[in-house]
């Protein structure tokens, strides 16, 4: 069984769009995508640099333009099962069918711009913890006032706060912990500091009309389907002062036999991860065009 995941922010690098373009009608169909939602994704996927795409309310709409673009260069596939870490919640929405492509773009949009309004607030940020012991991380961050914004399994979480409280971490770290890295994110996402940012995406989810699922959504809530459009617009609206409980979305890709998983460009995070908690399931990552045969492969070969 073959499931379908797309990264969140911090998963992007300056110019990691540019050979997606060269796809036939790819170039055209971003701009028009561009111009439904005001933003420059050619330019911000193929010339900008490492900062101008760190902005969040750039990041977001990025993120799942690419994710969206790389899937439908597949072709027509059916998943067991799709998932997003955070962003890609949205992008996920559109695999399967809760949104269409405008729509998911549009929600992005606006998901990007009020959560960079609500990071101006306060100076935040998140850094993630390599190795240790879940508990007693969550434990240590609690005491410093950081929250456990992602709880990815495989070891990691991402603790989310202001700067002073991850320098503090830094200097504190949790027991067993052996590294602790800053992410290329302009916030405390999934946390309280983001509680501006859910009245405004709560209107814009208001505008839009959802499909139910066409196939399993695991959400980030709580790693459960979800089987209404309805509830998964709900839980994407709530999702971005919450934390992500990637761990859980794994337990379930379990639960429902995961055979494969396959990552949607810029890929690489979340089969990072998987290749840890799911032994034995393949994983590919599509970073660019010359992954795609290799994709098809394995969907041909997981698919039901």
């Amino acid at each position: 069984m073959l499931v379908l995941v797309a990264p969140g922010q911090g998963a992007q690098t300056p110019g990691f769009l540019t050979p997606w373009l060269d796809l036939p009608g790819a170039a055209d169909r971003v701009a028009a995508w561009s111009d439904s939602v005001g933003l420059d994704l050619v330019h911000y996927g193929t010339k900008a640099d490492a900062d101008e795409i760190r902005d969040t309310s750039v990041a977001q709409p990025l993120l799942v333009a690419a994710g969206i673009l790389s899937a439908a260069a597949l072709g027509a596939i059916t998943p067991g099962a799709v998932a997003g870490h955070s962003v890609g919640e949205i992008t996920a929405a559109a695999f399967a069918g809760v949104l269409d492509d405008t729509a998911a773009l549009t929600l992005v949009r606006k998901r990007g711009l009020a959560m960079a309004e609500a990071a101006a607030i306060t100076l935040t940020g998140m850094s993630a913890l390599l190795g240790g012991d879940p508990d007693t991380s969550v434990a240590h961050l609690e005491k410093l006032g950081l929250t456990p914004a992602n709880i990815n399994g495989a070891g990691q979480i991402v603790a989310a706060g202001t700067m002073e409280q991850l320098a503090a971490l830094i200097e504190d770290k949790p027991e067993g912990v052996r590294k602790v890295v800053r992410l290329k994110v302009a916030g405390a996402f999934h946390t309280h500091h983001m509680a501006p940012a859910v009245d405004k995406l709560a209107e814009a989810a208001k505008e839009l009309s959802a499909g139910d699922p066409t196939v399993p959504y695991v959400s980030n809530k709580d790693g459960r389907t979800v089987a209404t459009g309805a509830e998964v617009l709900e839980r994407l609206v709530g999702q971005v002062a919450n934390p992500v409980r990637w761990d859980l979305c794994m337990e379930t890709f379990k639960e429902l036999g995961v055979t494969a998983l396959l990552e949607v460009c810029p890929g690489g995070t979340l089969t990072g991860l998987a290749k840890r908690a799911l032994p034995g399931v393949k994983t590919l990552a599509l970073k660019t065009p010359d992954d795609l045969d290799a994709a098809r492969e394995l969907i041909a070969e997981h698919s039901a």
